[in-house]
């Protein structure tokens, strides 16, 4: 199995440096490049950004493996200026080829016990092309967005990103990203099947997050529902 040790070491490979020559770029010593690639001790935050720079690469593919993020990173090193950028703010109108897609977001009881559920928000709302909802598959109406709150998913996914969810698109494939009504609680996760019905957990900062395992039954007991599968993602350092 692919882990992110073997995809820096993949990617090092791939790019024809040695680990001395990978620890001159990053300004570290071989020895810490010999502990990432055996998984002796692994890159987090910022390191990451300067390891994926280096190798030519993007986060999401050295922490995930997943290679539509390493053919977005592509793109977008490629990308070139093709005219101007319209500026908007919430009053102006949607064009043609644009759709608001709502979040959704979590919503105390009035009956003051703390307890929530999860609704969609009537206020906010974002922006999306219908060619780039089109391109992942996904129809307008089944577009949410979802606010990630605190740090299970760092590096990939800090505190207050914000990722497209596809509603249509619940049934699980091992390893992608979905979102989830956890009895009222909305939780970011990597899922993979257990025999059953039953779903693990798996969170990217798996030292503070371990992974979490529900059967089928208990899921119905705690109230877990797989809202949908995560196909966009924005992060603001």
């Amino acid at each position: 199995m692919s882990t992110l040790g073997k995809r820096i070491a993949q990617k090092r490979e791939q790019s024809g440096l040695s680990q001395s020559e990978l620890a001159r770029r990053l300004g570290l010593s071989p020895q810490a490049i010999q502990k990432w690639e055996s998984e002796a001790s692994v890159p987090r935050g910022r390191r990451l950004d300067e390891i994926a720079g280096a190798l030519s690469t993007s986060v999401g593919f050295l922490v995930t493996g997943e290679a539509a993020a390493e053919a977005q990173r592509k793109i977008e090193s490629n990308a070139t200026m093709i005219g101007s950028i319209d500026v908007w703010d919430d009053d102006t109108p949607l064009d043609d080829d644009e759709v608001y897609v709502p979040f959704l977001k979590e919503v105390e009881l009035s009956a003051g016990s703390g307890k929530t559920v999860v609704e969609q928000s009537h206020k906010q709302k974002l922006r999306f092309g219908k060619l780039t909802l089109r391109r992942q598959g996904v129809q307008p109406s089944e577009a949410v967005c979802v606010t990630v709150s605190g740090n299970s998913m760092e590096p990939v996914l800090p505190d207050k990103s914000t990722v497209g969810v596809d509603q249509g698109s619940t049934s699980v494939v091992d390893g992608k990203m979905y979102a989830i009504d956890h009895d009222g609680q909305l939780r970011v996760k990597t899922l993979y099947r257990l025999p059953g019905g039953g779903v693990r957990m798996r969170s990217f900062n798996r030292d503070e997050h371990p992974d979490e395992e529900y059967t089928a039954q208990e899921m119905a007991e705690r109230n877990i529902h797989i809202k949908g599968r995560v196909f966009w993602s924005s992060v603001l350092w």
